[in-house]
C-alpha cells in the first residue's frame, strides 16, 4: 500500500477538530507536523497526535516528510501560505475562501499551475450525501429542466459564539466570503458554472460586541458588507438567487431549493455533509424523502484533501479532484462579482469557467476510510 501521505497543518484554530475527525487516523495519510502562531498551541496539538511534531511554518514547508499542507489559517493568510507552498513544491489544500481577494486567488492558481502542485479548496461538505444526492436527482431528470434555485443563510453574526470573531468583519470575511462558499459551491455542483451576477449589499452597523469567551464585551470594527443579496446567471440558463447575512435573527427558509419544470428538490444545509433531501414532483402536493444515492457517506471535513491526494477510495488525482482550486477561484469571482455589482449597480460578468465537477458516486464509509 506504500507509506501514508505526509500532511502538515498550518493554523490550529476552531475548525481543526473537524479535520482531525477525518485525517488523524486515516490509513492513507499521516499528520507529520503542525504549526501555529501560538507555539504552545502547536505543541499541545502535536502531543495529542502520535508521531506528529510541532514546528515553525518555515520548518514545516522545508521538511521532506510533508507532501501536502492543510491551511487552516484565517482568510488574510491563505494566499501567503498557498504561494509559499508553490515555492516549496508542496500541495496546498486550504479552508475557504481561496484567498481574501480575487487578484490573490488568481495568483495562487497561476503559481500552483506553474509549480505543478495540487491545489484544493474547501468547502468539501458539498461532496457528502446531501448535496450529491440532490445533484443525482437533477442529473436523472427528476425535476425536468432546471430553471433556477434559491439559497438562503442568515444569522445575527458570529460574535455571538466565536471567542475571536475579528476576522469575520475584516476584508476576506463577512457573510458572503465566510458562508457564501458553502452555498455558491453547491450551486456550481448542482447547476454548473456562473456567467454573470447582479447584487446588492449593506452593513447594519460599524461595530460588533463579542458575547463569549475571555474577550466578552470587547468591541470589534466592521469593515465589510454584512447583508448581501444577489442573482446568479448559470451557463445553462438557470437563474439562482442568494441571500447571506450577519444582520438577521433567523429564517424558516430551506437552505437551498432547486426548481425545474417537472419538479423541485430541497437540499440540506451545505455546511454539513448529510441531511434530508426531498423531492417534489409536478402535480404533487407532498415532498418525498429521497434516500442517499450519491456522495461520501458519514463524512467530515478533509474528504476533499483525501480525494486530492488519491486517498479517498476513488482513485482521484489533483487534476480530477472535485474540491479544486479551479472551483475555489470561480466561487471567489462570483463573490467579488456580487460585491462589485452591488457597488456599481450593474451586471457583472464572471470570466472563469471551470468544468462542473463530476458527481460523487455513493461511497460508503469503509471505502473512503480505507481508500479501497
Amino acid at each position: 500500500m506504500g507509506e501514508p501521505h505526509g500532511i502538515g497543518v498550518i493554523g490550529l484554530g476552531v475548525i481543526l477538530d473537524a479535520y482531525l475527525t477525518t485525517l488523524a487516523d486515516h490509513h492513507g495519510v499521516r499528520i507529520a507536523a503542525v504549526a501555529d502562531l501560538d507555539p504552545a498551541r502547536a505543541a499541545a496539538v502535536a502531543d495529542a497526535l502520535p508521531g506528529t511534531r510541532a514546528c515553525s511554518v518555515d520548518e514545516l514547508l522545508g521538511t521532506d516528510d510533508v507532501e501536502t499542507v492543510l491551511d487552516l489559517t484565517t482568510p488574510g493568510a491563505h494566499a501567503e501560505i498557498a504561494l509559499a507552498c508553490a515555492r516549496s513544491g508542496k500541495n496546498h489544500y486550504g479552508e475557504k475562501p481561496l484567498a481574501s481577494t480575487l487578484d490573490d486567488a488568481r495568483r495562487v492558481v497561476q503559481a500552483a499551475g506553474a509549480a505543478g502542485i495540487g491545489l484544493g479548496c474547501a468547502p468539501d461538505t458539498v461532496l457528502g450525501t446531501g448535496v450529491q444526492t440532490a445533484r443525482a436527482i437533477i442529473d436523472a431528470g427528476l425535476i425536468g429542466t432546471p430553471t433556477g434555485a434559491v439559497a438562503t443563510w442568515v444569522s445575527p453574526g458570529h460574535e455571538a459564539w466565536h471567542p475571536n470573531p475579528d476576522f469575520y468583519y475584516l476584508p476576506g470575511g463577512g457573510p458572503l466570503l465566510d458562508m457564501g462558499p458553502y452555498y455558491l459551491t453547491s450551486l456550481v455542483h448542482l447547476l454548473g458554472p456562473v456567467v454573470a451576477v447582479t447584487g446588492s449589499a449593506g452593513r447594519l452597523r460599524d461595530r460588533r460586541t463579542i458575547a463569549s469567551g475571555a474577550r466578552a464585551g470587547e468591541v470589534v470594527p466592521v469593515e465589510v458588507a454584512t447583508h448581501v443579496a444577489g442573482t446568479l446567471e448559470h451557463a445553462t440558463g438557470a437563474i439562482s438567487t442568494v441571500t447571506v447575512s450577519f444582520d438577521a435573527a433567523g429564517t424558516r427558509a430551506r437552505p437551498i431549493e432547486v426548481y425545474g419544470d417537472e419538479g423541485a428538490v430541497a437540499v440540506p444545509d451545505p455546511n454539513t455533509f448529510a441531511g434530508d433531501v426531498e423531492l417534489l414532483r409536478r402535480g404533487s402536493t407532498s415532498w418525498d424523502l429521497v434516500a442517499p444515492r450519491a456522495g461520501f457517506v458519514d463524512s467530515s471535513r478533509g474528504l476533499g484533501l483525501l480525494e486530492m491526494v488519491g486517498s479517498a477510495g476513488l482513485g482521484a488525482a489533483p487534476e480530477t479532484a472535485r474540491a479544486s482550486g479551479a472551483v475555489g477561484l470561480h466561487v471567489m469571482e462570483i463573490m467579488t462579482g456580487l460585491l462589485e455589482a452591488a457597488s456599481s449597480g450593474r451586471r457583472t460578468a464572471v470570466t472563469t469557467a471551470p468544468a462542473r465537477p463530476d458527481l460523487v458516486p455513493l461511497t460508503e464509509r469503509e471505502t473512503w476510510r480505507w481508500g479501497i
